[in-house]
């Protein structure tokens, strides 16, 4: 079987402002296509101010800032919670050739925010295909939502991307678990189960929505829900790898029940 992919590189970037994409008119008849069958109403005061950011422009720069032209990609996933202000084509496509190769892409939604978890367990899913040695995960939230929600959602409170580069590493490897029918308490006792089987001195990444209590682990900024958690380990990684501590990353998704969780793990200073 191919080597086990490891988490390489993590960027992030916010933005502020909006996309000019925003002010397209498609998006108006894409939107009205979208919620029409649901009865939902658009925010025309947003369509007519022109609010929200393209993820193909949040990203972009990051890709190419990730992934030199020597280092091409085998795969790209796109994952996003909050909808994209692009209408028509794929934003995943389009990101595609943002970066060397010619990458299969494609694109996750509507799996809250475990569809980022999602996307890693996929790059697993094509290295065992032996197809893919490098793979790159693009994260994106923006802030707008152009139509009433039948329920109450959370938006982010900026603009933001993250790139996650997968692939070999020696020494170096990462594993997702994904638990449905999660609540807050079982949550909270399968991270500290989890924390404790890495032993004494892993690191711990909390999501804003994920409490453990009397676990000593460092908490994601509130008002970035997708990607919160992933800007701050793109933030803290590169210290806990020099140290070579164990990570764990976890994220509970209080909608769908789902505790999904990353692990990634050292082998010995060379």
């Amino acid at each position: 079987m191919p080597a086990a992919p490891a988490l390489t590189r993590v960027l992030t970037r916010y933005a502020d402002g909006r996309s000019e994409r925003s002010l397209d008119p498609d998006l108006r008849v894409f939107v009205s296509d979208l919620v029409r069958p649901y009865g939902l109403a658009l925010r025309e005061d947003l369509l007519a101010e022109g609010v929200g950011h393209a993820y193909e422009e949040l990203a972009a720069g990051l890709l190419a800032e990730a992934l030199g032209p020597d280092e091409p990609a085998d795969v790209l996933i796109q994952a996003f919670d909050s909808p994209d202000v692009r209408p028509g084509a794929p934003t995943s496509l389009a990101l595609s050739r943002s970066c060397a190769g010619t990458p299969v892409a494609l694109a996750l939604c509507d799996q809250g925010t475990a569809g980022a978890f999602g996307a890693l367990r996929a790059v697993d899913a094509y290295r065992r295909t032996g197809f893919a040695r490098r793979a790159v995960v693009v994260l994106a939230e923006q802030t707008a939502l152009h139509y009433e929600p039948a329920a109450p959602v959370t938006l982010p409170d900026r603009h933001c991307a993250v790139v996650l580069v997968c692939e070999p590493a020696p020494g170096e490897e990462l594993a997702v678990r994904q638990d449905t029918g999660a609540d807050a308490e079982s949550a909270a006792e399968e991270v500290r189960r989890q924390a404790k089987e890495l032993g004494e001195g892993a690191a711990v990444l909390l999501s804003a929505a994920l409490e453990v209590p009397g676990l000593d682990a460092v908490r994601a900024p509130a008002g970035q829900p997708f990607t919160g958690v992933w800007s701050a380990l793109a933030e803290r990684l590169p210290a806990w790898r020099a140290e070579r501590r164990p990570v764990l990353v976890a994220d509970l998704d209080p909608r769908l029940g789902v505790l999904s969780t990353l692990t990634l793990r050292a082998g010995p200073k060379p």
